[in-house]
């Protein structure tokens, strides 16, 4: 019997329930639908002992259907609880897993009486990072089949399990070859054992002499880590209710919980956040050029950043060729690799035979035609034009004719670095973000020549290794960097005007920044800082300023976090309030006849954030931007700005784009024109406030 996706046939005793519904299996209304007929019909049947729960395809159930969710689809009878009652009451049941188990397809599983994967199986509760908790019983059935200790890792995380791992914790009762005669064979022989439990909700030996710290503890670590995110308490509260409630209780507790975060700006936000990253990998269109196939890569220079990429490209598989300019270098280069990896395998992030893997993949050279055997070679060398493009220039004549050339400049000019090459077509920008073996931003930036295929290649390879793709123009800064300066430049002059370094720090860590944009700068080196703005200065117009207050700190000595002392003093990574800093950016103030005063938490968020929206529609005008999305992409996997907010464009429009227009007015009467509204702006402001309803395509 076939009712829509779902199928029904009995053999043997047991019925076989599988869905095929593509691409990804989601529990759709028609899913839920042919579900419970076939539940309901299998369960009636005399002749079926058991369910085997089964998908066709690459995935098992690999959750809801979001867009039906933000529908309300999801309320439709039969809804996913309804079908949870019936494989509850009914016979017993196995799920088959293949593929990916998520949320929804999760908890549907976790009402059956056993689960079997195969072994590429993966499985996990990713509710948190779209701001909402397993609304289908999640928080309850796996507390009361794995412990809540377990519970609050997977839920709080959203992590995905490997089959390993899931059988490890009990999720799996068995690792199988196949979802059809495998799990057959495993519930005949546990009906024949008459080894048959209860549904996971009437179980107890899990929730036994549960500590209550371990909730005080998990309340303690969302403070410092959710950074102002609801749903991680909400999910410790559940999870705490599954040790204190009966089965019915903790459901009935969950879904109250659920239904107030459902719906909420911080589950819009999210909801917004991951179409955001869907659209930026769809940047090149929905048939973009091949991408070459990246088995060996090159990079030149070993440092920071040269290091760090090197070891993105090693874990992801491919080999990777490092060349220096001397042997000193590369064995510098050699044991910061080394280190990385060790810290990776201390953190129980990387096995030791993983380590060893990627360390292998990694080959290091002192010439530079060591490349020719290479489909792609990164640029990390410092930030130097003539250095660049001396680079370049010797690229284009020892790599092979199909091998892309990119720089992973924060700022330079690519169309410059393309031009040295000889083979400009072939050279795209490949922007990392520091550390670049975590942080998930990379922006592919496009200059004048770059051929379809060697932005195809970024894009893929960015995806290859883990990361978020954003593609970019070519600009000073590209997306992310061109407006940070927005956001640092109006911490010094709010500084310059009376706010204290812990003021500002405090209001945009209060907003949900992991760091304040002044410890920002002392972290990253106000020294670093200093250069790159002596070489900004050269082109700034007359009318417009920078804040000297990085130069003054430098010129006292104070280098930032690693001299000790910068805006803050330091004791170890423990930032101080400090004097004598304090005393430096008021005799700045003085300097420039500036009478400082007071702000408001208000007026300094405002100050802090506004002006990126304002630089953001400059960079969607000059096509730096494809849409006010990417922008917010970049920002949140850039800089760690808050996804609960969904990016500093969305937060603005939800602010009101009004609001924006009239502190940018404000700006620029005091610092220049770059701070005035930009046209694009004042026309989305003036036509709704809606980025994406104004600009269409560019949202």
């Amino acid at each position: 019997m076939k009712v829509g996706p779902v199928d029904i046939h009995v053999s043997d005793g047991l019925a076989f329930i599988s869905v095929d519904h593509p691409p990804v299996n989601a529990l759709s209304l028609t899913v839920r639908q042919g579900l419970a007929r076939a539940i309901a019909a299998a369960n009636a049947d005399p002749l079926v002992d058991g369910l085997i729960l089964r998908t066709i395809g690459k995935t098992f159930i690999a959750g809801a259907d979001i867009k039906e969710l933000q529908q309300g689809m999801h309320l439709q009878s039969p809804t996913v609880r309804d079908i949870q009652d019936m494989i509850e009451a009914g016979k017993p049941s196995v799920a088959a897993i293949h593929g990916s188990a998520l949320g929804g397809g999760l908890e549907l599983a976790l009402t059956c009486t056993f689960r079997v994967g195969l072994p590429d199986a993966t499985v996990g509760l990713p509710e948190v990072k779209l701001g909402l908790l397993p609304g289908a019983g999640g928080t309850q059935r796996l507390t009361r089949l794995c412990g809540p200790r377990v519970a609050l890792d997977v839920i709080l995380s959203g992590r995905r399990l490997d089959a390993k791992e899931a059988s490890d914790l009990g999720i799996f009762d068995a690792i199988v070859t196949d979802t059809h005669e495998a799990p057959a064979r495993f519930l005949r022989d546990r009906l024949a054992a008459g080894d048959v439990p209860p549904p996971i909700l009437e179980r107890s030996h899990a929730i036994a002499n549960v500590d209550a710290a371990i909730f005080t503890d998990a309340r303690t670590n969302n403070r410092k880590r959710a950074r102002g995110r609801l749903a991680p308490d909400a999910i410790v509260d559940c999870i705490e209710a599954a040790c204190r409630l009966p089965g019915a209780e903790g459901v009935a507790f969950e879904r109250a919980q659920f239904d107030a975060l459902q719906g909420g700006e911080q589950n819009r936000a999210l909801a917004y956040a991951f179409f955001a990253e869907r659209d930026a990998a769809k940047a090149l269109g929905s048939n973009p050029a091949p991408a070459l196939e990246v088995a060996r890569a090159g990079i030149v220079g070993g440092g920071l950043m040269g290091s760090g990429i090197a070891v993105a490209l090693a874990n992801a598989g491919i080999d990777v060729i490092l060349v220096d300019v001397d042997q000193d270098a590369t064995s510098a280069a050699q044991q910061r690799i080394a280190q990385i990896h060790a810290g990776a395998v201390a953190r129980g992030a990387m096995s030791d035979a993983a380590r060893h893997a990627a360390q292998n993949h990694i080959h290091f050279h002192t010439d530079y035609r060591s490349f020719s055997s290479c489909d792609l070679v990164i640029e990390a060398a410092p930030e130097r034009m003539a250095i660049k493009e001396s680079i370049f220039a010797r690229l284009g004549e020892v790599t092979p004719a199909h091998a892309i050339l990119a720089s992973n400049t924060s700022s330079l000019d690519i169309d410059r670095m393309a031009a040295a090459s000889n083979h400009p077509s072939r050279v795209i920008g490949l922007h990392f973000f520091s550390p670049a073996h975590v942080m998930k931003l990379v922006e592919v930036v496009r200059s004048g020549a770059s051929s379809p295929e060697a932005l195809s290649t970024g894009m893929a390879l960015a995806r290859r290794l883990g990361k978020v793709a954003v593609l970019a123009g070519n600009c000073d800064g590209f997306i992310a960097n061109r407006s940070l300066q927005f956001y640092t430049g109006q911490a010094e002059f709010l500084m310059e005007q009376g706010a204290s370094p812990e003021q500002i720090d405090h209001v945009a860590e209060a907003f949900g920044m992991p760091m304040g944009p002044v410890a920002m700068r002392d972290m990253a080196g106000l020294d670093v800082a200093a250069l790159v703005r002596s070489v900004r200065a050269r082109t700034l117009p007359p009318e417009e300023r920078l804040s000297p207050l990085i130069e003054k700190m430098v010129e006292a000595g104070r280098l930032g976090q690693k001299s000790g002392a910068g805006f803050y003093r330091y004791e170890g990574r423990k930032r101080i309030t400090d004097p004598e800093a304090l005393a430096i950016i008021q005799a700045a103030a003085r300097e420039l006849g500036i009478r400082q005063r007071s702000f408001t938490d208000e007026e300094i968020r405002d100050r802090l954030f506004l002006p990126i929206i304002n630089e953001g529609a400059r960079e969607i005008e000059e096509d730096i931007a494809l849409r006010a999305s990417d922008i917010d992409v970049a920002w949140v996997n850039g800089y760690g700005f808050p996804a609960h907010r969904g990016g500093p464009m969305y937060w603005g429009e939800q602010t009101g784009l009004d609001r924006v227009v009239a502190m940018a007015e404000r700006l620029g009467a005091e610092l220049g024109p770059r701070w005035q509204p930009s046209a694009l702006l004042r026309h989305v402001a003036a036509s709704g406030g809606e980025w994406s309803r104004t600009l269409g395509g560019k949202d």
